[in-house]
């Protein structure tokens, strides 16, 4: 038997493309090595509390993961952001600051000197850059808000949403759309501003009672027997009609098939078929990442816990990038009278953490909080996920290997390529990435056009 599509990973890329297929009827099956679908979507209650292991939030101003939300029935249950998420938080030299999430909050925060400040409120009279030549994060902030700014705020925003190195990271790759609107509108501010007029969607992030581990569990309730695993792919060959799947549970043939693997297992599969694109995939590291989950009592702890968490500027004596108060962000994180706290540690900064022992890194990651936060006592309860493969790294050069890589259908007829390293790390990137290969693929087994406006996505933040 031939099946029309076979999708090899099951984390939510692979899902979500899988399910688009489906709902346009077409014969797909997804292959996944591991012995549940989901990925690193990991949601795990415990003892009246809730850990993600992977991503934990959902970004809702992304319309067309929205959209898909929406259709999966999960949006009327989805939760905002908790009222007591009041203040963003940054830490610098052991000193831990609260910035309001009022647009005007570094601005009116001494968290910055005046002299950065100045430089913020001058950069909508700064020059657009002229050449083509790609920058990393760290300098184009720098160069468009001054380089405090730069080492200060954006520095450790990279460290927290891709556990990344601002000045290793491209801005084309990490953050287009900021490139775009210095292109289309002279300034990062103007073209904020223009871009948040009456599209503000709620807080933003969303999440669900049972984590963000809900989204995957639905996917896979629907596709329901489409989906095996355990079944390790162990090569590709192309053949006459499409392509021969060699696996650990034996032989299947296929007339397209999607990657939606991480990038080191894609490099693999591609080898023998597409030296580029596998050369592409290849070059995209993912450098380990620690995430510690701690519990307390409330009255353990003296900080209000009254912001998503705090971000952290680098610091040799400490491990945390970041941390995340997530009994603040979302209810039924933590039983009553207790908080629940999410510190991650490793990455680009600092990869060798994986050498830690889990006990000298659940020690470290507690000393750190005890002595920012006001912790007195050990934790009443703590839990370790580590990732030996964390997030993709967008470092410079990451849109030409996306271009490679998005680019393998038209060398090898009926092979895509979708996953959190082309268009966006998030899970709403994931969907809506997803959602476009879905529509490549099946216009390419039936002979369609894909719709005027929908060829092709940006990259969004």
């Amino acid at each position: 038997m031939t099946h029309d599509v076979i999708v090899i990973g099951g984390g939510v890329s692979g899902l979500a493309t899988a399910h688009d297929l489906m709902a346009r009827s077409q014969d797909v099956q997804v292959l996944e090595r591991q012995a549940t679908a989901g990925g690193n979507a990991i949601s795990e209650r415990f003892d009246g509390f809730l850990m993600e292991h992977g991503p934990s939030t959902f970004n809702a101003s992304v319309p067309e993961a929205i959209e898909q939300i929406d259709a999966l029935g999960l949006l009327e249950s989805a939760h905002d952001l908790g009222p007591n998420v009041r203040r963003r938080y940054l830490r610098n030299q052991g000193k831990l600051t609260g910035i309001s999430t009022n647009p005007m909050g570094f601005i009116l925060s001494n968290y910055l000197s005046p002299a950065a400040r100045l430089s913020m409120m001058l950069e909508g009279f700064r020059s657009r850059k002229k050449d083509n030549s790609e920058e990393t994060i760290h300098a184009f902030a720098a160069r468009r808000f001054g380089r405090e700014f730069a080492d200060k705020v954006i520095d450790p925003l990279a460290a927290g949403l891709f556990m990344g190195d601002a000045k290793q990271l491209s801005i084309n790759g990490a953050f287009a759309r900021l490139a775009d609107m210095e292109q289309q509108h002279g300034s990062i501010i103007r073209g904020i501003l223009k871009a948040k007029k009456g599209s503000e969607p709620g807080r933003h992030l969303y999440s669900w009672t049972d984590g963000i581990g809900r989204i995957p569990q639905v996917l896979a309730a629907k596709l329901g027997k489409r989906i095996h695993t355990g079944v390790t792919v162990l090569k590709l060959r192309k053949t006459a009609n499409g392509f021969e799947v060699q696996t650990t549970a034996g032989t299947r043939q296929t007339r397209a098939v999607v990657l939606a693997t991480q990038p080191h297992v894609a490099a693999g599969l591609l080898a023998d078929i597409d030296p580029d694109a596998a050369t592409a995939a290849g070059d995209i590291t993912a450098p380990p990442v620690n995430v510690v989950f701690l519990g307390y009592k409330r009255e353990q702890v003296a900080h209000p816990l009254d912001g998503l968490g705090y971000l952290s500027t680098k610091d040799r004596s400490k491990i945390i990038s970041g941390a995340q108060f997530c009994s603040t962000m979302y209810p039924g994180r933590a039983p009553d009278g207790y908080v629940s706290i999410s510190a991650y540690a490793g990455g680009a900064r600092n990869p060798e953490l994986m050498k830690l022992s889990e006990v000298e890194l659940i020690a470290q990651v507690h000393g750190e909080l005890a002595e920012l936060l006001g912790i007195k006592g050990d934790p009443v309860l703590h839990r370790t996920r580590r990732w030996m493969l964390g997030l993709p790294q967008y470092t410079l050069g990451h849109r030409a290997r996306v271009t490679t890589l998005e680019t393998t259908s038209k060398r090898n007829a009926g092979l895509f390529i979708t996953g959190n390293y082309l268009q966006g790390v998030s899970v709403a990137n994931c969907l809506t990435a997803a959602a476009q290969t879905a529509l490549r693929v099946d216009a390419a087994l039936t002979g369609s056009a894909i719709p005027t406006g929908q060829q092709g996505l940006r990259f969004r933040a």
